[in-house]
């Protein structure tokens, strides 16, 4: 296999802020098509892919399938296992944007459908290479912090009312609401972290009017390691909590805001231009005990190592950048809150 030829599904956040970008950086691969119903999103897509095909139906997509290898699903939740399965019986290796699926029996098909058809399968985690959570997995494997007995993880922004949007405007049955959108995130990280959880306690409240469902939720996880980790996700929180904070037997780790990678694509800055990636405010993380308080510097977050070891696994059979049972063992987690929730 010599360039990758990939094919987009979906041109809202997804596609559009995330996989678009990073595919066209990345000389490894061709952005040969992308996949949007949507008018204004097709406009986009031409204009700021011009060279690149773009298709109105994912049936269409399908009739050509010999001409791509790799097909990268951004679409809405409830449609990712369907278009994997799509997808992979078309011969195509898979990308699907994290859940997987919405459910896990749904996600073990897809991947047991892979595995027969000889394709690879692999889920867009990109959180895993945001920068300070880099910097955090360095910082406990270092030791300094001593036992680790508290991890508390938050992504929260304000936005009080319901918007237009299908994750604000379909139920958790398929694959609405903030626990859906964040909880494959946050779960993903304690577990890279800090391993298998035997509890989970969830409470997951809607707390806007007119909405269909979860906009602020929390959930506690025990792993077996002994560490019990906090996770919190909110529409509607007026002032950010930290984004991690981390208690051990000799130290805490704190750091604050988001990877700003995100943003700087929304802003039309591109993965691989100077500062992409890097905290250009110059905030640092902070571990404190009682030795006094130390800053540490944010590692520049890098989403493109995703694609960088997916190319890697597609050309030699190196290992995936995520393996489909990480992201698997996570909606059984999301299953369980939405089972127990209170």
């Amino acid at each position: 296999m010599s360039v990758i030829r990939t094919a987009v599904i979906g041109f809202g956040t997804a596609g559009r802020v995330f996989h678009a970008p990073l595919i066209a950086a990345d000389p490894r691969y061709s952005l040969d098509a992308i996949v949007t119903g949507s008018p204004e999103r097709a406009r986009a897509a031409r204009d700021t892919y011009p060279e690149t095909d773009v298709l109105a139906y994912t049936d269409t997509l399908f009739a050509r399938a010999d001409q791509f290898d790799l097909v990268v699903i951004g679409s809405p939740n409830e449609s990712h296992a369907p278009l994997a399965r799509a997808a992979i019986e078309a011969g195509a290796h898979v990308v699907v944007d994290k859940p997987v699926a919405v459910t896990s029996a749904e996600a073990r098909a897809v991947a047991a459908a892979a595995k027969a058809a000889g394709r690879v399968l692999t889920v867009f985690q990109n959180r895993r290479w945001d920068g300070d959570f880099l910097t955090l997995r360095e910082v406990v494997a270092a030791g300094g912090l001593g036992e680790v007995r508290q991890f508390d993880s938050a992504f929260t922004w304000w936005n009080p009312r319901v918007g237009t949007g299908w994750k604000d405007l379909t139920g958790p049955e398929a694959g609405g609401g903030i626990l859906y959108d964040l909880g494959p995130h946050l779960i993903d990280q304690a577990l890279q972290l800090f391993g298998e959880v035997t509890e989970v306690h969830a409470e997951l409240d809607r707390r806007r009017p007119g909405g269909f469902s979860d906009d602020d939720s929390f959930l506690t996880l025990r792993h077996v390691s002994g560490v019990r980790t906090r996770l919190w996700m909110s529409a509607v929180a007026p002032a950010p909590r930290p984004r991690f904070r981390v208690g051990g037997s000799r130290a805490v780790f704190r750091s604050d805001g988001l990877d700003p990678q995100e943003a700087q694509s929304i802003a039309g800055r591109r993965p691989g231009e100077a500062g992409f990636g890097v905290h250009e405010d110059g905030r640092t993380a902070v571990v404190e005990g009682p030795d006094g308080v130390a800053a540490v510097p944010l590692r520049a977050g890098d989403y493109r190592e995703f694609y960088r070891l997916l190319a890697a696994a597609l050309r030699e059979g190196g290992p995936l950048p995520v393996d489909p049972a990480d992201s698997i063992r996570a909606l059984e987690i999301i299953e369980q809150a939405l089972g127990g929730a209170r």
